[in-house]
C-alpha cells in the first residue's frame, strides 16, 4: 500500500477515497462485491466512493465490522474533510468574534 505524505495546508481526502484504495483496491474488491458484503445497495456504496455521499456512523461501522478498519478514524476522517472545506468558505460566514460587555468598554 503506497502512502501520500500529508502536507501541511493539503486538502484532506474525503473517506470514500480512502475506502476505495485502502480497502477494495487492495482486496480486489468490486462495488458490488463489497456492497453485498456490507449489506448496502451498490449505489449507497458507489456515492460514498464517488465522494457524492458523506460517510454516516453507520457506514463506517459496517466497514468496521467487516474490514476491521478503525471506524472512529473514519468518521474523523469525514470530519476532518468537512471542516476543511467549510473552512474554505469562512469569509462568508460574516460572524464577528464575540465580545463581552467588559471587552467592549475597556475598548471604547
Amino acid at each position: 500500500m503506497a502512502r501520500e505524505k500529508i502536507q501541511i495546508g493539503m486538502k484532506p481526502p474525503h473517506p470514500g477515497q480512502f475506502v476505495r484504495q485502502e480497502i477494495l483496491d487492495e482486496l480486489g474488491l468490486s462495488i458490488a462485491g463489497a456492497a453485498k458484503h456490507l449489506g448496502v445497495r451498490n449505489a449507497t456504496l458507489s456515492d460514498l466512493l464517488n465522494e457524492k455521499a458523506n460517510l454516516s456512523p453507520e457506514m463506517a461501522l459496517r466497514i468496521e465490522l467487516a474490514f476491521n478498519v478503525n471506524a472512529d478514524m473514519l468518521m474523523r476522517m469525514q470530519a476532518w474533510h468537512d471542516i476543511t472545506k467549510v473552512r474554505s468558505r469562512a469569509a462568508d460566514l460574516k460572524v464577528a468574534p464575540y465580545k463581552t460587555e467588559f471587552e467592549d468598554r475597556d475598548h471604547s
